[in-house]
C-alpha cells in the first residue's frame, strides 16, 4: 500500500453531486497522525510506520508505553497501528499524515470493528432456514435443528454454525470510492457504508489490486 491514515467514523450524509445525484457517504475524520515509530528492513525485516491517532492524557498511558512517546518526544496518542507502507523510508518519525494524502476519486479500503449484535439465534447470524410454523411443528420453527451425527462420533463437529455472539469483529469493505476530501477539517466522505458505530476507529488505506 501507498497511503494509510488512522480515523474516527463520525457518521452517515448525503451531498449531491456535479449531475445533482444524491450520493450517500459517510464522513469520517481521518488524522491528523503522527509517525510514532519506524521499522527498517534492517532492524525488524520488513519496511513500516507506526502512526498515532487521537490525544489522550497522561494518566491513562502506562509507563512503557509513555517511554515509547518520550523515546522520540512525541505527543501521547490514544490509537497505535501499523501501515506497511511503499514509501515508509521516505517519511520521518514525528512527521504529520492528514486527510489530504487522500484525493476525491481515490478507490479505498475501510477497515473497522463492526456493531455488536449480542446474542442471536442462527437465522440472524447464520441466515439459516426456519421450519413451517403449522401442522404441529411447535415452539422450535427458529430453532438449529439437527446438530450432526448420532452415536459416532457421539459428538458435534467443529465449524457447526450455532448461535452465538454476534459481531465486534474486524471487518474490511473494500473499493470504495472517496467522493470528497476537507483538508482543513481533517473530513473524508467516502461512498457507501464503513463498518463500526459512529465514534469507532477505522483504518483507511488505497484498495489493494488484485493479481490476474
Amino acid at each position: 500500500m501507498k497511503k494509510g491514515l488512522i480515523g474516527k467514523k463520525i457518521g452517515m450524509t448525503q451531498i449531491f453531486d456535479e449531475n445533482g445525484k444524491v450520493v450517500p457517504v459517510t464522513v469520517v475524520e481521518a488524522g491528523p497522525c503522527v509517525v510514532v515509530q519506524k521499522k527498517s528492513g534492517e532492524n525488524d525485516g520488513y519496511e513500516a510506520v507506526q502512526l498515532g491517532f487521537g490525544n489522550i492524557s497522561p494518566k491513562a498511558v502506562n509507563k512503557p508505553r509513555q517511554g515509547h512517546f518520550k523515546k522520540n518526544d512525541i505527543p501521547f496518542k490514544r490509537t497505535l497501528r501499523e501501515f506497511k507502507l511503499e514509501n515508509a523510508g521516505e517519511i520521518g518519525v514525528g512527521d504529520v499524515l492528514k486527510a489530504d494524502v487522500f484525493a476525491a476519486g481515490d478507490i479505498i479500503d475501510v477497515c473497522g470493528v463492526s456493531k455488536g449484535k449480542g446474542f442471536q439465534g442462527t437465522i440472524k447470524r447464520h441466515n439459516t432456514a426456519r421450519i413451517k410454523e403449522t401442522h404441529g411443528s411447535g415452539p422450535v420453527h427458529r430453532h438449529a435443528g439437527s446438530m450432526g451425527a448420532c452415536s459416532s462420533p457421539s459428538r458435534i463437529f467443529k465449524g457447526k454454525k450455532m448461535p452465538g455472539h454476534m459481531g465486534v469483529e474486524r471487518v474490511t469493505v473494500q473499493n470504495l470510492t472517496v467522493v470528497k476530501v476537507d483538508a482543513e477539517n481533517n473530513l473524508i466522505a467516502v461512498r457507501g457504508a464503513v463498518p463500526g458505530p459512529n465514534g469507532g476507529v477505522v483504518c483507511i488505506t488505497d484498495a489493494v489490486k488484485l493479481r490476474v
